[in-house]
């Protein structure tokens, strides 16, 4: 079924110095190499709760989506309409239309829901891509902190598929089953940790990450993905004693180069294949969005949480 036209005057959020505020928008026109696409489902990024305070009033929130082409690019490239696809876009996912470039988007497979598709773009890439800084997963030891978050309930599960033996970290929502998702092991807090680490993923920061550096093998690698806690970590060279030869990896997904487009195909032929599930924990109506924003600042949703935008099918037709 080939979707309908939109009109030129559709519904997505704007950004205001309280938050996001649900208003009628012009439907955007896409440019050279972008598809125009039906917004099924969205998801949010716990760092983009704090973007509200900081950006000028009027600006087009929202990275993560899944939807289905309704306008094909231009150019003759990329998906037909009608297709169904993930995409991480720089802004304006929060709506009912988006513009997405073609390298940032890939086909959905058709027995993927919306709703996982849509939670691929910031936590699923930079799970994915910061495990890659540790080369070779297979018999590696893994540990992974904030695991129960949206990177982290990802970064599991990859591991895992990668061969790793994986330590999760995680201070909350014990109700998640990160031994289901493939950890061997599951602490609570780092004095329940024990050995060295060929590969850590830190997101907490303070005293985790002092803790941990401690823990990492001598040629080990420590990727930092956040400070989650909002404490200082105090380093100094005697920090990596003795392990001098450990590599330390600050980590961006926006700055790490790779292609987006390829690597969302690659966590949706995981998803397909039953390698990986998103970790879900909160699903809504969109218009319920400043509930979930609160759930997420009072860390009540493991995993991420997804937006179901009204009018859409979730399953391919509008």
């Amino acid at each position: 079924m080939t979707p309908p036209p939109p009109p030129p005057v559709t519904r997505g959020y704007v950004g205001t110095p309280k938050g996001p505020d649900l208003r009628d928008v012009p439907t955007p026109e896409p440019g050279p190499g972008e598809v125009l696409v039906r917004i099924e489902a969205f998801s949010v990024n716990r760092g983009e709760l704090g973007l509200f305070a900081r950006r000028e009033e009027g600006w087009r929130p929202g990275q993560d989506l899944a939807g289905t082409v309704v306008r094909a690019a231009a150019d003759g490239g990329g998906p037909s309409v009608g297709t169904r696809v993930a995409a991480m876009n720089d802004y304006g996912g929060w709506a009912e239309y988006a513009a997405v470039p073609l390298d940032r988007l890939a086909v959905v497979p058709d027995t993927v829901p919306s709703a996982q598709a849509a939670t691929l773009g910031v936590a699923g890439l930079t799970a994915l891509r910061a495990l890659r800084r540790g080369g070779p997963l297979l018999g590696q030891r893994v540990l992974i902190t904030g695991a129960s978050g949206g990177v982290g309930s990802f970064a599991v599960q990859l591991a895992a598929a990668g061969g790793a033996e994986v330590t999760a970290l995680t201070g909350s929502y014990r109700s998640l089953d990160l031994a289901e998702l493939g950890a061997t092991t599951v602490v609570t807090g780092v004095d329940a940790l024990s050995g060295e680490f060929d590969l850590v993923l830190e997101s907490v920061g303070g005293e985790v990450l002092q803790r941990t550096l401690k823990m990492v093998s001598p040629h080990g690698t420590v990727v930092l993905l956040g400070t989650s806690s909002r404490e200082p970590a105090t380093l100094t060279i005697s920090s990596f004693v003795p392990h001098v030869r450990q590599t330390l990896h600050p980590f961006w997904v926006f700055g790490s180069g790779e292609p987006v487009g390829e690597d969302l195909a690659v966590l949706l032929r995981l998803i397909e294949t039953g390698r990986i599930t998103p970790v879900v924990g909160w699903t809504g109506s969109w218009e319920r969005l400043p509930e979930a924003m609160e759930a997420m600042r009072e860390r009540r949703v493991p995993g991420k949480a997804a937006l179901l935008v009204d009018g859409a099918s979730h399953d391919g037709t509008v």
